[in-house]
């Protein structure tokens, strides 16, 4: 069969790889401890669930919009315009089946062939990915560990040139759990008007904060009519399984992201979004108790991590994971993981599926059980102990 050329293109998440070799091993009775897969280990709260089943009790089961439902645009602009200070009409709300549609829908909708993407790495490889796939130019944004895994700004605007469309931004950052302070979006803020720029902010992990409070680049003079925010459902109420997820878009872009989702997947299913209404009616007990259980294991792991020879680790001030330094113990990312899975049983990512800069780290979720992440811990210590170069 001939398969289109743009297929090569598509990248894919290297936790899928990494899982499908877990299981396999699984299967063959090894004992795998899981700290690959970016999800919360707890259920979706009670109240949400049943939310879900009353939508399908009443009737929810059809087509809705394409944009999504009139009720859940309006809970979800009253949501983002208190949370990040800024007045969010909900007709510029579009919600999609998970987020990731919102990243798509971006690049399809502005990107041309040759356009220039800006993007962080290491970062979430979709981005790289579909940058890609629909033919524009990724241009890497390297963080760097000295400064926090942050950019340099400096360098940032060296990166822009007559070609460049786009800056994506991801703040609490996946894989390394930094966060972008105000100066910083000041700063980029500032490029993004002066080069008339659009920014993609990822702002899918903003409520699992560790300190400090959470601040929007949308939030500041001049941006929310240059920023596209993402933002869902997934990590926050651990409803990873349910795709909900949503864009709040300069309005002009509205109609374009409404026919892409009429295109693609015609809708988000209603009953789903109807769970939604449900997760925004306050401040969850369980969205609080699963954020300090977060604090917990991070503070823990990286304390242990730090004394293991040959393994440096940063303490992440947002989202679930763990972005070690394991370039002293003298093994690639790769060779690391991939050891570390055949030889101790112990599941993690290679830094530089995340792109070429994450080489020298691994990511470890931290959305497992204190137990796991302790056994995980002692596994890689002994591991390390015994390895032959």
């Amino acid at each position: 069969m001939r398969v289109a050329k743009r297929m090569n293109n598509l990248g894919t998440e290297g936790a899928f790889e990494v899982l499908a070799k877990a299981k396999e091993l699984e299967g063959k009775g090894v004992d795998v401890i899981h700290l690959e897969i970016g999800e919360p280990d707890f259920d979706t709260p009670r109240s949400i669930r049943e939310a879900a089943i009353n939508a399908l009790n009443q009737g929810y089961t059809h087509y809705g919009p394409a944009a999504g439902l009139p009720e859940l645009r309006s809970k979800i602009a009253e949501h983002v315009s208190s949370t990040r200070g800024i007045q969010v009409d909900s007709d510029r709300v579009v919600i999609s089946p998970g987020a990731k549609p919102i990243m798509n829908f971006t690049l399809t909708a502005l990107i041309e062939e040759g356009d220039e993407v800006i993007y962080p790495n290491p970062g979430f490889p979709i981005y790289e990915s579909m940058i890609n796939f629909v033919g524009g130019t990724p241009v890497p944004m390297q963080l760097y560990e000295e400064r926090g895994f942050l950019p340099d700004l400096d360098e940032l605007e060296r990166l822009v040139s007559p070609k460049t469309r786009l800056i994506i931004i991801n703040s609490p950052h996946n894989p390394t759990g930094s966060v972008l302070d105000r100066s910083a979006l000041e700063a980029i803020a500032d490029i993004a008007i002066e080069r008339d720029l659009i920014v993609l902010t990822d702002e899918i992990y903003r409520d699992i904060l560790y300190e400090g409070s959470y601040f929007s680049i949308a939030s500041l003079p001049g941006m929310a009519e240059r920023s596209i925010i993402l933002d869902g459902f997934s990590k926050t109420y651990a409803m990873t399984g349910w795709r909900l997820g949503y864009g709040v878009l300069p309005k002009e872009l509205v109609p374009h992201f409404s026919r892409l989702m009429v295109n693609s997947v015609s809708c988000t299913a209603s009953f789903v979004q109807r769970a939604g209404l449900a997760a925004l009616d306050g401040r969850l007990e369980e969205t609080d108790h699963m954020i300090e259980e977060f604090r917990r294991r991070r503070d823990s792991s990286v304390r242990a991590l730090n004394d293991i020879e040959g393994i440096s680790c940063l303490k992440p001030k947002g989202a679930f994971y763990l972005f070690p330094n394991i370039k002293g113990t003298g093994l690639s990312s790769r060779e690391f993981t991939d050891r570390l899975l055949y030889e101790a049983g112990v599941a993690v990512l290679h830094g530089d599926s995340f792109g070429s800069y994450g080489e020298g780290y691994v990511r470890i979720s931290i959305a497992s059980s204190m137990e796991n992440l302790n056994r995980a811990i002692q596994r890689i210590e002994e591991f390390l102990s015994k390895k032959v170069n």
